[in-house]
């Protein structure tokens, strides 16, 4: 069974987050192990979250006792989220290091690192401190085997424009690691686009108002399901896009303020008819 390990936040009743990602990863047969970065009663876009930040010596001690169990050498994808200090991003820093410094098999796979630079989105800006953000920049991106941010974000990484398509390949280009860049726009639609140095594809579908939040956590964890199943980045990102497409019409559908993670565990697995696919220059 493939092995995850998520750092991110834990919040009880809102499916975003680290847990959030492990119920995506369930349906998939891939078991987490999720270290959380602070305890919240609910999304804090719902107003006051309640809870609090995790201390870094607690995430310290969490990743010592998974360490001595020796569960970093059999860790397949690595995938980090929200932060709510800079110290936490160091602790996860230390931890991918302490992951691809394993000792494992040599017909084992190589741990793939998925790093979502969680720091901010189109009409709220920053709403992580500065701090944090720095850290996920000088910290994380670089050891991210691929990155997967929103377009504000892909736009404060690389100071290019991500409004189109295009402008978010080109930004995409501009950091040099393969990436997944979620909302991006054109016209009525919004999609996500692929890119490394080789190929580059857009999936796409109608923009949905009001969708839950937690979209990005969702499609950043099948696109690690994918990964770990062997796709190529095309269908990756097919069946990635398709399962949080189908997800959030599910949502609407039922009107259901969280996204329904579980009630779709099956419909995660297939692609959507609903999304486009389209390869980029």
């Amino acid at each position: 069974m493939p092995l995850a390990l998520i750092i991110s936040s834990h919040v009880a009743a809102s499916r975003v987050g680290g847990e959030a990602q492990a119920l995506a990863l369930a349906p998939f047969k891939v078991d987490a192990m999720v270290v959380p970065t602070v305890l919240y009663g609910r999304h804090p876009g719902w107003g006051p979250p309640g809870g609090a930040a995790v201390p870094v010596e607690a995430i310290d001690g969490v990743l010592d006792g998974i360490a001595a169990n020796g569960l970093f050498a059999q860790t397949d994808l690595v995938i980090t989220g929200y932060f709510a200090g800079a110290p936490q991003v160091r602790a996860a820093a230390r931890a991918i290091d302490a992951v691809r410094a394993a000792p494992r098999d040599m017909s084992a796979r190589k741990p793939f690192v998925m790093v979502d630079p969680t720091m901010g989105d189109a009409g709220k800006g920053l709403y992580v401190p500065p701090d944090v953000a720095e850290a996920l920049i000088a910290d994380l991106v670089p050891r991210a085997d691929l990155v997967a941010c929103n377009a504000w974000e892909l736009e404060r990484l690389t100071g290019a424009e991500t409004r189109t398509p295009a402008q978010a390949l080109n930004a995409a280009r501009l950091l040099g690691k393969p990436c997944l860049v979620s909302s991006v726009q054109r016209e009525t639609e919004i999609g996500v686009v692929y890119a490394d140095r080789r190929e580059a594809w857009l999936a796409a579908h109608q923009r949905v108002e009001n969708a839950p939040k937690g979209t990005g956590d969702l499609l950043t964890a099948l696109y690690g399901a994918a990964v770990l199943d062997g796709l190529s980045p095309s269908y990756a990102l097919a069946r990635a896009v398709g399962g949080v497409a189908e997800t959030i019409a599910a949502a609407n559908m039922w009107k259901a303020a969280e996204l329904p993670l579980v009630a779709m565990a099956q419909r995660l697995k297939a692609t959507s008819p609903h999304v486009r696919m389209e390869r980029l220059a």
